[in-house]
């Protein structure tokens, strides 16, 4: 609290040039995590296609009239192998992508938020195999508007959401939990409680990752960190592309029509 008060009121932060800067570095990471979701989407959209065909001596899997899984939908889908692709990410996430901020260049850093784009992809091509592509292109469209009306009100708002944190990554942490205790039970009804708990934490988290960019920008550029700020972007960008990901996931487990 006492930080954030100070970057907002301290005399002399907000200058031209630190505004100036300030828009350039959003649209950095704005512009970044919209290259990461292309990545994503065309990466899931070439597995799903590669993982389908209309040869039934392939795997002998259906997944509908007309089509089956080939060799490598099988492979992806159907052994152990999907939980490596499942987790991968995650462990990225949470083991390595510090690792990269601290010790890489800034365009080792760029590099690595595109690569693990494209392993979400593989991850996520399986949406293309249950649900419609018109549920998944609305789908999208929603979190689209949604993300961009809470990231809008995180950067616009003179409240101070810092508090938020660490009650959201708890919640985070709760759901993780109980998804992985869902794999087991599979339950319909535990599934829809957690995408509605999970829509509001990531609802939440939009907004308070925003505002945090923002002021960590505002603080480093004023004691003139230039090796943080060239870095930084990134970090951003997948704070928030790791949030619209995940509100876009469970809102189509509301909206999407399976196939």
């Amino acid at each position: 609290m006492a930080e954030y008060q100070t970057v907002r009121t301290a005399p002399g932060v907000r200058t031209a040039e630190i505004d100036a800067g300030l828009r350039a570095h959003m649209n950095k990471v704005y512009g970044t995590m919209s290259v990461g979701m292309l990545i994503t989407a065309l990466a899931a959209w070439a597995i799903a296609g590669l993982s389908v065909t209309s040869d039934p001596s392939a795997t002998g899997v259906m997944i509908r009239e007309g089509e089956h899984l080939s060799g490598l939908g099988a492979a992806i889908y159907t052994t152990p192998l999907r939980f490596v692709i499942m987790f991968a990410p995650l462990a990225f996430v949470l083991f390595g992508w510090g690792a990269l901020i601290r010790r890489a260049s800034a365009s080792a850093v760029q590099l690595g938020f595109f690569v693990f784009a494209a392993a979400i992809g593989l991850s996520l091509s399986v949406i293309f195999l249950v649900y419609t592509d018109f549920s998944i292109v609305q789908t999208f469209v929603v979190t689209a508007i949604a993300f961009s009306g809470l990231s809008l009100w995180g950067y616009t708002t003179k409240k101070d959401i810092s508090g938020w944190g660490a009650f959201l990554i708890m919640g985070v942490i709760g759901l993780i939990v109980a998804m992985i205790i869902n794999i087991f039970l599979a339950s319909p009804v535990m599934m829809y409680a957690i995408s509605a708990i999970g829509i509001l934490i990531f609802a939440g988290l939009t907004a308070f990752y925003t505002q945090d960019i923002k002021n960590q920008y505002v603080m480093h550029a004023t004691h003139g960190d230039q090796e943080w700020l060239d870095k930084a972007a990134y970090d951003g960008a997948l704070s928030l592309y790791i949030a619209f990901l995940n509100m876009f996931q469970f809102l189509l487990m509301f909206m999407g029509q399976q196939e």
